[in-house]
């Protein structure tokens, strides 16, 4: 696939329609708030999930955003942990032998970081995803969605 990820039409409903292509009637739209915690996860990733619904603007996160966000938050945490762990001991580890190798750490910290990266960029919380998501105070309801998508088109 090639090219920008297409905007979502209730955005483009919201920010315009510019290029006057028809939009997509027939888009599924997401229902209900993410709120809460899943029971299993820890206690650091119970902090990392509520920073995000804290953090995120307010009706962004859908419950259908539960596993995007459990990605993010499972990654975060073992990101942290394997920073701590990096800070630690070093990049650097010591054998038996006296000889050194790389830290298991860092690659677990960079394999992590690429994940969050990725489920961030997907929720709309890295600079570069942001400008694709333009929230209004004036932005409709989503019992609004049909009519305005009937009137625009």
């Amino acid at each position: 696939m090639r090219g920008r990820k297409p905007t979502p039409t209730h955005l483009r409903v919201v920010t315009g329609n510019p290029q006057h292509r028809a939009f997509n009637t027939n888009e599924p739209q997401p229902s209900g708030d993410l709120e809460g915690t899943p029971d299993w996860m820890t206690g650091e990733q119970k902090a990392s999930w509520e920073y995000a619904l804290t953090h995120a603007p307010k009706g962004l996160l859908k419950l259908i955003d539960r596993s995007a966000l459990t990605v993010w938050t499972v990654a975060e945490a073992a990101h942290r942990e394997a920073a701590q762990a990096v800070a630690r001991y070093g990049l650097l580890l010591r054998a038996q032998s006296g000889e050194f190798y790389p830290s298991p750490y860092v690659g677990i910290m960079n394999r992590q970081a690429t994940l969050m990266l990725k489920a961030a960029s997907e929720l709309g919380f890295t600079p570069a995803s942001r400008p694709r998501i333009q929230l209004t105070p004036d932005a409709p309801a989503a019992d609004d969605f049909d009519r305005l998508v009937g009137n625009q088109q």
